[in-house]
């Protein structure tokens, strides 16, 4: 099982940020983790006393959210997705949480800061919307976390966001549900429309085989487990799964075996971080700090300017 010791918490210090930062310490009191809460400033020149009046704001802010854990402020100058993906790799977080908005297609071929963070991050990121299913109190830290859906196609980021589910399922003792969604062939899409949800006509048994073995035997004792498989466009039977069994948390990997990206609309992790109705995490393998940080160096000098 996965331990949480260090979470970054990103906020633009909107009242749009203090919902994640709910969430981040509604989850460090339960694992007794110690938050970093993130504040990237774009534009202006960091002096000493604007640093001191974003970490009053900051306080406020933690204040208005929940019960205080033990928490330190980074105020960092940058582009946000960038101060947040080196920040949490210079701390070594286990968790990154951040607030994301619902947009249209035409914006969200754009990309965001979420989509971008998850695209880089060396740590899962969990990501909260508006207008969606919630399960941190107001006010306190208390957790309602009773649906995960774990949407597994055996590939490694899979494997990384497996752990965490179970983490999660064990410590607020919520159900786990494993979903594979195979493809569905070309022909079928074309005939059927993009919205047929279908069950896998072939080898559906061996799946669920599959999916039961993807789960440490311990694991089974104790946790409440269901298993599905469909066959469709993998975000959207993802979405469609987690609205019919009211799932209050999807845990996914961010580049997975079958989950190809497209050539306009992106990833199906993104899309699901578009329209998702609960909470999204998404995984990967962890990476190193120090490889994290090359690419963040990397990224900010392009080749012509590093010497």
């Amino acid at each position: 099982m996965k331990t949480i010791k260090r979470i970054l918490c990103s906020t633009d210090l909107t009242p749009d940020s203090d919902e994640a930062l709910r969430y981040a310490l509604a989850l460090a009191a339960a694992f007794r983790a110690r938050v970093l809460v993130c504040h990237a400033v774009e534009s202006e020149t960091l002096t000493d006393e604007l640093q001191a009046e974003l970490r009053r704001e900051l306080s406020g802010a933690l204040s208005r959210a929940g019960q205080l854990p033990e928490w330190e402020a980074i105020i960092v100058a940058g582009e946000a997705s960038e101060v947040i993906t080196r920040t949490a790799a210079q701390h070594h977080a286990d968790l990154i949480v951040m607030r994301s908005r619902h947009r249209s297609y035409a914006a969200s071929l754009l990309g965001s800061t979420a989509e971008a963070v998850c695209h880089q991050a060396p740590c899962p990121v969990l990501v909260t919307h508006p207008r969606e299913r919630e399960w941190v109190g107001r006010g306190s830290n208390d957790i309602r976390l009773q649906r995960i859906l774990m949407a597994h196609d055996f590939s490694t980021d899979s494997e990384a966001a497996l752990m965490f589910a179970l983490s999660l399922a064990r410590e607020f003792d919520a159900a786990l549900h494993l979903l594979h969604v195979r493809p569905a062939p070309v022909a079928q899409v074309l005939a059927d429309g993009a919205d047929a949800t279908l069950l896998a006509p072939d080898n559906q048994d061996e799946t669920v085989s599959e999916l039961e073995e993807a789960v440490p035997e311990e694991a089974r004792q104790w946790c409440e487990i269901s298993y599905a498989v469909r066959t469709g466009i993998p975000w959207r039977e993802v979405l469609a799964y987690a609205d019919e069994h009211e799932i209050d948390l999807i845990c996914m990997g961010f580049r997975g075996a079958g989950f190809a990206k497209g050539e306009l609309a992106g990833s199906n992790a993104d899309q699901v971080l578009r329209e998702s109705s609960c909470p999204v995490l998404i995984a990967r393998p962890p990476k190193p700090a120090s490889f994290v940080l090359a690419e963040s160096r990397a990224e900010a000098f392009p080749p012509e300017l590093q010497l």
